[in-house]
């Protein structure tokens, strides 16, 4: 792997070296592409498009991304930025390569969870969309067009994960492919109508055996927590190190979500029947409502209540998206009828 790892550090330096005008552009899109985008964009805009479809979005990014942390912890993947002082390989030959606010991800990096979660949840709309396209047009030459920008996306996904040094390429390679494949298998199994019990048991289930398989490495003496120190050690800013990078982050999250869409389908069995223009408001006031519980501060001492926090967070998402947004347009409207 020493090898594989050499090599990606130098596409790392020529990359940046020859589109750093493009720093923007690439930590842009390195945040389009973070898995929780998926909850806090995707989600929202496919939902109010199609509801099932937004059902699955949300669906696929909680497992793709519970799926992404376990290989994380068993495949031990390296990260360019602590792998570049660790392996002591570049002492007489520095590589000329920079850090950036999104660099130091504390987790492991095989594989790439912004590759895996972009391709698996995308891979839901562009062929819901391709499927459209083809039944209104019947050419495959249109139709191919969603899955043209599907490849482009992952591409450009991938450059950026590299860019930044976040990744090697071949873990961001691994991680779209993974995420492709799991896009294909789950997404015709969207978990919509299924009762309570279902999520919240899916939701327990993930949870408890995350912790088992995190426990069970720590009594073969793995220490799972590996990557979170050599995050600390190597990365140029104290500050760029954030807990919502954590893994335990990544799995309070997922769990979240799921019981939230299992509460919010709970609350309004098939969702709110909205026309065009009240779905294009609830989109826009929902996009407005999950910014601002984004952006909600949340203490990181102790860590256990940030977590209890971080799930309570994701699990109001749905609730924001399915039901009290829509319940409201669907009450302002309904009364302007009427009168």
């Amino acid at each position: 792997m020493e090898a594989v790892y050499v090599h990606g550090i130098w596409m790392a330096e020529s990359l940046q070296q020859r589109t750093r005008s493009h720093e923007t552009f690439w930590q842009v899109v390195t945040h389009m592409g973070d898995p929780k985008a998926a909850f806090l964009l995707v989600f929202p805009f496919t939902y109010f498009i199609s509801r099932r479809t937004g059902v699955a979005v949300l669906w696929i990014a909680a497992i793709s991304e519970w799926l992404n942390l376990v290989f994380k912890w068993l495949l031990f993947g390296e990260r360019p930025f602590w792998w570049i002082g660790e392996s002591r390989l570049f002492v007489n030959n520095q590589p000329k390569v920079h850090q950036f606010s999104s660099t130091c991800e504390t987790g492991p990096g095989s594989p790439s969870g912004h590759a895996m979660v972009t391709a698996a949840v995308w891979w839901v709309v562009v062929s819901s969309l391709g499927s459209l396209m083809y039944s209104r047009t019947r050419s495959v030459v249109v139709s191919s067009a969603p899955y043209l920008f599907y490849v482009a996306m992952l591409v450009v996904v991938g450059i950026s994960r590299v860019f930044i040094l976040a990744h090697f390429p071949h873990q961001v390679i691994a991680g779209s492919i993974t995420g492709t494949f799991l896009g294909i298998v789950l997404s015709q199994r969207a978990p919509e109508g299924r009762p309570l019990l279902f999520f919240f048991s899916f939701s327990i289930g993930l949870l408890l055996s995350a912790l088992i398989l995190h426990a069970g490495l720590q009594q073969l003496g793995i220490d799972v927590s590996w990557s979170i120190a050599l995050a600390k050690k190597w990365c140029s800013h104290s500050e760029w190190i954030r807990l919502d990078t954590a893994p335990f982050s990544s799995l309070t999250r997922d769990c979240g979500a799921l019981l939230g869409l299992g509460l919010a389908q709970y609350w309004k069995p098939g969702g709110w029947s909205l026309p065009w223009a009240p779905r294009a408001l609830s989109l826009a006031i929902s996009s407005m409502g999950l910014y601002h519980v984004n952006r909600l501060p949340l203490p990181v001492r102790p860590q256990g209540l940030f977590y209890v926090l971080f799930f309570v967070k994701f699990v109001i998402v749905p609730q924001i998206v399915m039901v009290l947004v829509p319940g409201l347009v669907h009450l302002f409207t309904h009364k302007k009828k009427k009168e």
